[in-house]
């Protein structure tokens, strides 16, 4: 038997490797995360952020068997945890999510796998721990040996716990504790990520955290099993401790303006590289070689085929990247200097990758010698639970701060130009503003046209149905203005599964729903919900309501005058499927849960304020 190997690592300490854990270290797919940087380019800015995903890999086993243990998980469960936390990014690529990011731009270059796209690295992942390992000899055998099972059987159940595929598994709690909203993977990288860049994020109480995990009806939620008042409050503040974090670190380091030029320069080469590569040698072994970006390639690797393969301005690119000359902002654009109209045309561009860059390409055009980068923020909490009493809800119902920053997290949005540090010091930056919104205003709304005649847009299908309801009960008289009030988002759930069933509408609603907690619930739903709260475009208000001797809170949505002028263009855009809509909430009219609000027209008109 092989000795336990020790770890010193700088957030966790003493890391304790088992026999199985040091022979999958020792493979090629971990050994190769050793020199691929958590943050990729973050070093520019934070010079002591070049760590990588091999340490951070390590960090997320030992969480995982914290959590594990904290869990009470039966022993051979903790071990399964283990080894998904230690795999979790087998498939990652290099720099951090910039080949994602060329993928989602240019759909030839997606390497297709059994008729599916791969896009993300989490299907690299999948794949290398359920086919790639199990056909190593010597961790085949011992798998066989110590847990007495075929290693293809044993290993596929892995990839599902590292992937956070929780539909798939008996145990969708194992899922839970390394790819969730509170899980292993998150809370290292906050920890880490702090600790590297000198950036303080906010106190993360990690004890208190794990002791608020608890499982509920076989999946991972918030609370006590004591049940006491204090100890849900103390749930909630670890757990908001963690958001906050979270929305402090796409602050301060992804959406920081040095961070997202160095991307864009990155990015910007490697597409010319692949392109260029492509024109050579078709696009059969561009995608060979983009599924090594995922699967063998660090980050010297990826600087490599860059350099061997892009036309000379692009290698200009990574000289001033290696020599420090990071292009600087001319001209930034964000939520708060953008109108609630163009702020959701954007965000909207900004789910299609095609469109983005098609956006990019044409402001830079017009604006000169400069990079364009559109950026908007992703992941908030969408499934996490807190039990409270006997019952369990949302944490982001059952905490204001807690949707507070679910709000802030999904209104960051920013429209940048830069420029080399050469020729940035003597740009007009007020002139190239001007020149930048006047290019937003007159192309995004056009661009956004054009998407819709190639697909559906669903975030506009639930601005259709809020502006359904607006249009049945709006009244307007002596200078006041009555509008409905949606009581209950789960109606919004139920509602919108029912429309995709029609032939017409199924495209426009295209989410996917589960009826784990009791009611129709789609995670992509309630972000796309947030989305219009964050854009402007939807109002949410808080609400107090008695239940069982306890006060709760839930939220209430309309759309704001913003958002009705925007509907009204939509409407026009998907008239046949804003009449079938208009048809069905005029037969159900009686079940829309609403209030009616009175309120001054000139309140309400935000342009009459």
């Amino acid at each position: 038997m092989q000795k336990p190997m020790l770890i010193h690592d700088p957030v966790h300490k003493t890391v304790i490797l088992d026999e199985l854990e040091q022979m999958l270290v020792n493979t090629r797919h971990l050994q190769r995360l050793r020199n691929i940087q958590q943050l990729g380019l973050v070093d520019n800015v934070y010079p002591g952020a070049n760590h990588t995903r091999f340490e951070h890999s390590i960090g997320t086993m030992h969480m995982a068997s914290v959590i594990g243990s904290s869990l009470e998980l039966e022993q051979e469960d903790i071990r399964k945890i283990r080894l998904a936390g230690l795999l979790h990014d087998v498939g990652h690529p290099a720099f951090s999510h910039v080949v994602e990011g060329v993928l989602k731009r240019d759909a030839s270059l997606q390497p297709v796998v059994d008729g599916v796209h791969f896009i993300k690295h989490e299907a690299f992942t999948r794949q290398i721990i359920s086919q790639y390992l199990p056909e190593d000899g010597a961790i085949s055998a011992y798998v066989e040996k110590e847990f007495d099972t075929d290693p293809h059987v044993f290993f596929r159940e892995i990839s599902k716990i590292a992937t956070g595929d929780t539909l798939q598994l008996k145990k969708p709690y194992l899922a839970q504790i390394i790819a969730d909203d509170v899980d292993a993977d998150r809370i290292d990288f906050l920890l880490r990520d702090s600790y590297h860049t000198g950036v303080s994020f906010g106190m993360i109480d990690v004890d208190q955290i794990v002791r608020s995990l608890m499982i509920k009806d076989g999946n991972i939620v918030l609370g006590s099993s004591e049940g006491s008042g204090y100890d849900e409050d103390m749930a909630l503040t670890a757990a908001e401790s963690m958001l906050i974090s979270r929305a402090h670190h796409y602050t301060a380091i992804i959406h920081n303006p040095k961070t997202q030029a160095s991307r864009m320069m990155l990015l910007r080469a490697l597409e010319d590289a692949l392109g260029q590569f492509e024109d050579k040698n078709g696009t059969r072994s561009a995608r060979e070689e983009v599924v090594s970006f995922f699967t063998e390639y660090n980050d010297d690797d990826l600087l490599a085929f860059i350099r061997e393969n892009a036309s000379e301005k692009s290698c200009h690119l990574l000289n001033d990247i290696r020599d420090g000359n990071i292009f600087a902002p001319v001209s930034r654009l964000n939520q708060k200097t953008i109108s609630p109209k163009i702020r959701m045309t954007l965000s909207t561009i900004a789910r299609s990758g095609v469109a983005t860059k098609k956006l990019e390409d044409l402001i830079a055009g017009e604006l000169g010698d400069v990079l364009v980068d559109l950026s908007v923020a992703s992941g908030v909490p969408k499934s996490m639970r807190i039990v409270i009493g006997d019952e369990d809800a949302f944490f982001y119902d059952e905490s204001a701060l807690a949707n507070g920053l679910v709000r802030a997290i999904s209104r960051q949005l920013s429209l940048t130009a830069f420029a080399h540090p050469d020729l940035a010091k003597n740009m007009d930056e007020e002139a190239i503003s001007v020149k930048l919104r006047e290019a937003v205003d007159r192309l995004s709304p056009k661009l956004l046209h054009f998407i819709r005649t190639e697909q559906y847009l669903p975030v506009e299908g639930i601005i259709l149905l809020f502006f359904g309801v607006q249009s049945l009960f709006q009244d307007e008289k002596d200078g006041f203005i009555s509008i409905p009030r949606l009581r209950h988002i789960t109606w919004l759930y139920r509602t919108i599964r029912h429309l995709r069933e029609s032939v017409r509408l199924k495209n426009l609603f295209d989410y996917s729903f589960h009826d784990k907690y009791g009611f129709p619930y789609s995670e992509k739903l309630f972000e796309d919900i947030q989305k219009l709260v964050a854009m402007g475009i939807v109002d949410e208000d808080l609400r107090y309501y008695e239940k069982g001797g306890r006060f709760r809170q839930s939220y209430e949505y309309v759309l704001t005058w913003d958002g009705v002028q925007y509907a009204r263009t939509l409407a026009d855009a998907y008239s046949p499927e804003f009449e079938e809509i208009m048809d069905y909430l005029e037969m159900n009219k009686h079940a829309i849960p609403r209030d009616i609000v009175t309120i001054p027209v000139k309140r309400y008109a935000s342009g009459k304020r």
